[in-house]
């Protein structure tokens, strides 16, 4: 849904037949028994290796639970501490009210994730996915429409457990910290619109999905990789044109001579930008942003109207200079790249898995046919979860990395330090960010570094 967000176990399993078709069709999967396991005895029981997986799944998520409680001591024990630099920016109401709010973002974090949590272990662990697979088969025999049933059902479920949350972190939380600005109207109205929006992509790249899958047993990895790396791309460039403009107004920089000053930064810079725009963010929420959008000469520079009105030329200026520091030193490019070659490997080690038949077992279920693709595909998400994990401080860093490239960029671009350590201030003291972060739990979730950090090494020049 749109919405405001590999680990092998190495086992020997027995078998005596070839793989059965994934699909309701007979015989459309009668290549993958070339994956088939000969007959041995077995090292680990299903049961026993479902169990192994909760547990693991169970660790990470005490993991996660450990690392909240980790930085709300660290935000309690340091919180009414001023940071070096801040002290014309921040007193000490100011820092009650963001040790208030980081804490009850917290604990409504904490809250979703309960349901979410119990959801996951019932459905694959409390027997209730066999039942529902079998129930999505009797429904229709078509492999397209029952792919289409399977998933877009369990995506209508997470929409309506969401909706709660949503509609008190909006008019309770963010109300009662000074950010919502938003009406009930513009709220379900994002909701309907967002809801509709996905309906339909989920449903173009599900089918076109599916179809590959059903016309090219022994290849579908690689040809669905590459109609979801065209449809990524696509969308880049239609999103700025279509997607955005439903949700938001945007129109020219009204603010007097911001628009050519952005300009001559783009050209110093040596990029080439098709527009400078604002959007009206005001109408939902008090917090500030600018980003770049779009792809190629479609790409553009988007800058909340909320930001125009609380900073100077100079600070938007050195805000928008990091922006370009991320294009011109080829992060956005990295990371596309390291993002489809992931996808890619991805693709095709989940059609290894399934048609070896190793997944349902795995989880104590019926092999195909009665595990169905849809469902194997589930459970290949499930194993993803546990294999990122590892990975993630990892992707941190790297994400960290990337943002102290573009500072650096931005100093010389700009050729003014202060500009960039002043929008900082001003940015994280307005959003109410927390400023005492637990080194361990920053390492592990923050893509941007800390930024008392940031602003101590960018007045460090």
């Amino acid at each position: 849904m749109i919405a405001r967000g590999h680990d092998g176990i190495r086992l020997t399993l027995l078998y005596s037949s070839p793989v059965s078709s994934a699909t309701s069709a007979p015989g459309a999967f009668d290549r993958f028994s070339r994956f088939t396991l000969l007959p041995a005895r077995a090292i680990i029981s299903p049961m026993t290796t479902s169990h192994l997986l909760l547990a693991a799944w169970l660790l990470i998520f005490g993991f996660g639970l450990l690392l909240r409680a980790l930085n709300l001591r660290h935000l309690k024990r340091y919180g009414a501490v001023v940071p070096d630099g801040f002290q014309d920016a921040v007193n000490q109401a100011t820092l009650a009210k963001t040790s208030a709010y980081t804490l009850e973002q917290s604990r409504v974090g904490l809250v979703e994730s309960i349901p979410d949590a119990a959801l996951l272990i019932l459905f694959l662990f409390g027997g209730l996915l066999p039942r529902y697979d079998q129930w999505v088969a009797t429904l229709t025999d078509s492999f397209i429409l029952r792919g289409l049933l399977f998933f877009l059902i369990l995506s209508g479920v997470q929409l309506i457990v969401s909706i709660p949350f949503s509609l008190y972190s909006t008019f309770r939380l963010e109300a009662r910290y000074g950010f919502n600005t938003t009406t009930p109207r513009i709220w379900f109205t994002d909701l309907v619109k967002s809801t509709l929006l996905s309906l339909l992509l989920m449903g173009l790249l599900l089918s076109g999905a599916l179809a590959l899958v059903q016309a090219s047993p022994l290849r579908w990895w690689l040809w669905v990789w590459l109609f979801f790396a065209c449809v990524t791309i696509f969308l880049m460039y239609l999103s700025p044109y279509v997607i955005e403009p439903l949700f938001n107004k945007f129109e020219p920089v009204t603010e007097e001579g911001l628009a050519e000053e952005i300009t001559a930064l783009m050209i110093k810079g040596g990029l080439t930008v098709s527009k400078v725009q604002q959007v009206d963010a005001s109408k939902r929420s008090r917090h500030s942003n600018a980003y770049f959008t779009g792809i190629g000469r479609v790409k553009r520079i988007v800058l909340y109207d909320t930001l125009i009105s609380r900073m100077s030329h100079r600070e938007i200026l050195a805000v928008l200079a990091h922006e370009v520091g991320h294009w011109k030193l080829g992060h956005i490019r990295q990371r596309l790249i390291m993002t489809e070659f992931s996808a890619l490997a991805i693709s095709f080690l989940s059609w290894w898995l399934i048609g070896s038949g190793l997944l349902p077992p795995l989880f104590g279920l019926p092999p195909a046919p009665e595990s169905s693709f849809m469902a194997q595909l589930l459970l290949l998400s499930f194993l993803g979860t546990l294999a990122g994990f590892p990975l993630t401080p990892l992707s941190s860093w790297l994400s960290r990395r990337h943002e102290w490239q573009a500072d650096r960029f931005a100093m010389k671009l700009c050729n003014d330090p202060g500009a960039l350590a002043s929008a900082l201030v001003k940015l994280s003291t307005e959003n109410l960010s927390n400023f005492h972060p637990h080194p361990f739990y920053a390492l592990w979730h923050y893509s941007h570094p800390p930024v008392v950090q940031r602003v101590a090494r960018l007045r460090e020049g």
